[in-house]
């Protein structure tokens, strides 16, 4: 099979869709012949080598956290789903023609291929954000970095749940974020009077998807440190927030059922770019900007 892979530590220009070993489905997984793969932020820190903690580069490197595509083969221990089936989720070197997913959904047929590929890592990160922030309807929500792959879809799940959204972002992606259904505030300086005033009353939680604000002042508009949660600022606990990175925190069957679903009921819409694998490099150079509306996702 052909996948997106790097010899060396680098930028984008390193990146080659070439000939790969195919992987199989182990116990507990399912492999996809891959129709889209999300490109997230993780992979180009993998691709440039911040992860590897100095070590040097070891054989080829592989990418991908999520995808969508037709499973063709089913590992044992693995029942609800079959050959033929159209799924999305979560697996590693998904950026490939075959991919292994350790968690998945159904895909319903009118979610577009790479919608439904762009909501595995970004829909898993949102609903834990969301149910460990405890999100219910009638709750004030401030999602800190609202426009990008994670935040947008947060917005949304809260608004799902009932909750008041207001979110941050560039003026360029206000409009975005007021289409989303949230009250949209600028960054930067000034940011927690922006939210006060745009919340008109308390403030129940903060999800910190950008990691850009300084968490003692996301803090100051909760009753509690512990009613900010971040992806981001990996120093926030040292202030009493919560910082989450998956693990045990993470539920990703449940939570892709649950993405699943609101994909289905039109209640969760992923703006997406696409581009061909054997120009990954322009998609990478854009999610390194950091400037991301919705997502980018790969397609063979």
């Amino acid at each position: 099979m052909r996948a997106l892979q790097f010899s060396t530590y680098g930028g984008p220009e390193v990146l080659q869709w070439a000939e790969a070993p195919e992987p199989h489905a182990g116990p507990g997984q399912i492999r996809i012949a891959v129709r889209a793969a999300s490109v997230n932020p993780i992979d180009w820190k993998v691709l440039t080598g911040m992860l590897s903690g100095g070590e040097p580069m070891q054989g080829t490197g592989y990418l991908g956290y999520d995808a969508a595509g037709v499973v063709d083969e089913v590992g044992d221990e693995v029942t609800g789903v079959t050959v033929g089936d159209e799924v999305f989720g979560r697996g590693q070197y998904t950026q490939a023609e075959y991919a292994v997913l350790d968690a998945w959904a159904a895909k319903a047929p009118s979610v577009d291929w790479a919608v439904a590929a762009a909501a595995g890592v970004a829909g898993e990160t949102s609903e834990r954000g969301v149910r460990l922030l405890d999100v219910h309807a009638g709750d004030t929500l401030f999602v800190d970095g609202g426009a990008g792959g994670v935040g947008a879809v947060a917005v949304q799940m809260a608004l799902a749940l009932g909750a008041k959204v207001i979110a941050s972002a560039s003026e360029a992606n206000h409009d975005y974020l007021r289409e989303l259904g949230a009250i949209p505030v600028g960054y930067g300086q000034g940011l927690a009077d922006r939210v006060r005033a745009a919340a008109g009353g308390p403030v129940d939680a903060v999800f910190d998807v950008a990691g850009k604000t300084p968490v003692e002042e996301l803090i100051s508009l909760v009753p509690e440190p512990s009613q900010v949660v971040s992806i981001a600022n990996y120093a926030a606990g040292q202030a009493g927030a919560r910082v989450t990175g998956g693990g045990a925190d993470s539920h990703p069957m449940e939570a892709l059922a649950e993405v699943g679903e609101l994909l289905a009921q039109n209640k969760l819409v992923i703006k997406v770019q696409t581009f061909p694998f054997d120009r990954a490099a322009e998609a990478y150079r854009i999610s390194q900007s950091g400037h991301v509306r919705g997502k980018l996702v790969l397609v063979p």
